[in-house]
């Protein structure tokens, strides 16, 4: 139908616009409301066709009525809503307002739609009548019709199945079907409760009735051709005999190619409307004989079967009994009633029936009834046979069906006195008689019957609930830390961290050694102020005295510049000589004159350390491997260097902040 909304628009907004092509005997008052109506015809209409019908109103409101009797033959149906538009004609705006429906072209020829009647605000108008054309499509060997009916004698009210094939060779395209049977008075039209329905591809409308259709390929006359199909129950309504006119399909089927002169698509698949009959079915309708009827008889014809069942089979007076009953037999159920077990004999006097009753449903083909009931005696043994009435075309008689009868067990129940029910009767209440007689009375002694439900840890902790509540988190916790722990003992956890700390433990490091450089300085220059006897002497002492505040930094300085370059580059410190370490700068820093700088000062140092005559190592020294490790923090962080010395070294400014612009350089290479 989303095709005939969308033309339903187009033709909306066409009426609205057109005016010298409409007939002159549209409707007009004298307010200038004019009313008319009008079809679509952009495309040729075949038999099975749906087009839209539209009554249009100009210059009016929406209409409070539109009298479609003329055209119910036809039977039209609501093609979407009201459209209404707004138009400027000159100087003036005129509102139209437009009504759609949706008819189905039936057989070739004219169809003439006569006027129709709509109220406006209180006055009536009439439409134009319209006429429409149904051409006759072409004819094909191609594919064929095939109606047929499950009987072709039956009585009135009897369900029989039609069914409709439309078997097809070649490609197709926008196939419509014509069933005249769907438009006609002479039967109910209800659906088939088969199983089979559930393998349907796809669910269509025709002339307004759901069908579900199948499709499959089958090997027809030595030719694959597809086979599309549906089945709907037919119910006649009266007596006599009853034509069933040709089932028409038209479609648009594939005749040839041609050239489209498109590079990648060069042929295009020609198409040509054609259309085929099937032979109509005949069917005589008998009437159903009075003589005989019974007074269960409700209108089911054809042929049924019963049967019930019921749980549990064992009850005491009272108890529930579920009986359930299935009527089957038919591929048309949906006349098949509730059982009337209030009037099946031995029912009604021996069991309690509810008179709310559950819905039907369709399991397995067939239709299932369920209800519960109660023996109010203990003499019940059985279900008696619950019968269904009907009609049996093939015996032309009526036919009771009964189900078998299902025996029971019933026993008898005490009736309970006010005494049974607050169990205060004589005897002494203790522990025995409380567990036999469990009347209320056990309410009404207190110690012995009171549960200690003090809170006890122990038990807390020992109960399989409170243990999950405790245990849960506490293995999380652990398996956490196990975790936390194996992966900061790994060798890949240790090596990144060495390389992250190098940096710091070697400013820590020549901070330190600075320290002991600023003692050393403080205590010669006490020493040149206060000559002591040994050094105004000019002893070896004198001397000894300056090499013990210096002489630990030759040795120092060189292994914490050595450690340093063994923690960030993965070395073993202890194996490292200053040719290893510029080796190692050069190559991964990429920073020949930091690498030569570094190699010197360790040199230096050694040179101090081994020939301490020849060698001059003060706070100087000191501070040049905190500027190049500060060098290299500064490159790797990308902070510019600074020239400042830190607060504490004291050594020299200049000196310090050359010690760290060296390491913040080689920080700033290695990380890239």
């Amino acid at each position: 139908m989303n095709h005939l909304l969308r033309y339903a628009f187009w033709i909306a907004i066409l009426a609205l616009l057109e005016d010298g092509g409409l007939s002159r005997a549209a409707a007009r008052g004298s307010s200038g409301v004019r009313v008319y109506a009008k079809v679509d015809a952009e495309t040729t209409i075949y038999p099975g066709d749906d087009f839209v019908y539209s009554i249009v109103i100009e210059g009016g409101a929406k209409p409070t009525k539109i009298d479609l009797s003329p055209i119910l033959q036809f039977n039209p149906r609501r093609a979407g809503g009201g459209t209404s538009m707004q138009m400027m004609v000159g100087d003036r705006t005129t509102v139209s307002y437009s009504e759609n429906y949706a008819i189905t072209a039936s057989k070739a020829g004219k169809m003439n739609l006569p006027s129709v009647t709509v109220e406006i605000g209180g006055e009536t108008y009439k439409t134009n009548p319209v006429e429409v054309t149904v051409s006759q499509p072409g004819t094909t060997d191609r594919m064929q019709v095939e109606l047929s009916l499950s009987e072709k004698q039956c009585y009135v009210g009897q369900p029989l199945v039609m069914t409709v094939r439309w078997i097809i060779s070649v490609r197709w395209d926008g196939a419509a079907f014509d069933v005249p049977v769907f438009k006609s008075d002479d039967f109910d039209i209800e659906d088939v409760s088969d199983p089979a329905a559930a393998q349907a591809a796809q669910q269509i409308a025709i002339h307004s009735v759901p069908v579900t259709i199948t499709s499959d390929r089958r090997l027809i006359k030595g030719m694959e051709a597809q086979v599309i199909s549906f089945s709907k129950v037919l119910i006649p309504r009266r007596a006599g005999h009853i034509r069933l006119d040709p089932v028409t399909v038209s479609t648009n089927m594939a005749v040839g190619t041609a050239r489209t002169g498109d590079f990648f698509n060069p042929y295009q698949i020609k198409y040509s409307r054609v259309s085929v009959q099937s032979e109509p079915a005949e069917l005589e309708v008998l009437p159903l004989p009075e003589a005989g009827k019974p007074p269960q008889f409700y209108g089911l014809v054809g042929r049924y079967t019963i049967s019930a069942s019921a749980g549990p089979t064992q009850v005491n007076v009272g108890d529930p009994i579920t009986l359930t009953i299935r009527i089957g037999g038919s591929p048309y159920l949906k006349p098949v009633e509730w059982p009337d077990l209030t009037q099946v004999p031995g029912l009604a006097g021996n069991f309690k029936i509810p008179t709310e009753k559950a819905s039907p449903v369709i399991e397995k083909g067939e239709k299932v009834f369920t209800q519960t009931i109660r023996a109010n005696n203990e003499r019940v043994s059985q279900v008696p046979a619950i019968p269904l009435v009907y009609f049996d075309p093939q015996k032309g008689e009526y036919v009771a069906a009964r189900t078998d009868p299902i025996k029971l067990e019933v026993a008898p129940t005490r009736v309970l006195t006010n005494a049974d029910v607050e169990g205060t009767a004589s005897a002494p209440v203790n522990r025995e008689v409380e567990a036999v007689r469990k009347g209320i009375s056990a309410n009404y002694y207190g110690p012995e019957v009171l549960t200690n439900q003090s809170f006890s840890l122990l038990s807390a902790i020992l109960h399989p609930g409170y243990g999950a509540l405790w245990s849960i988190p506490l293995i999380g916790l652990i398996l956490s830390s196990v975790a936390r722990f194996v992966g900061r003992s790994s060798p890949q956890s240790v090596a990144r961290k060495r390389r992250r700390q190098a940096a710091a433990v070697a400013v820590r490091q020549l901070k330190k050694i600075a320290k002991q450089s600023k003692t050393g300085r403080l205590h010669l220059a006490h020493d040149a102020r206060h000559p002591s006897p040994i050094s105004r002497a000019g002893g070896r002492h004198g001397h000894s005295h300056a090499s013990g505040a210096f002489g630990s930094v030759p040795e120092q300085l060189p292994s914490a510049m050595k450690a340093y370059v063994a923690d960030r580059f993965d070395r073993v410190a202890g194996s490292l000589t200053a040719d290893d370490c510029h080796q190692i700068i050069a190559e991964s820093v990429g920073d020949a004159r930091t690498a030569t700088k570094y190699r010197e000062l360790i040199m230096a140092c050694e040179q101090a350390r081994y020939a301490p005559l020849d060698a001059h190592i003060g706070a100087d020294q000191d501070a040049k491997p905190m500027e190049m490790i500060h060098h290299m923090i500064d490159l790797v962080t990308g902070s510019k260097p600074t020239r400042s010395a830190p607060p504490n070294a004291q050594i020299g400014p200049d000196q310090v902040a050359k010690a760290m612009e060296m390491i913040r350089l080689i920080e700033k290479q290695a990380g890239k």
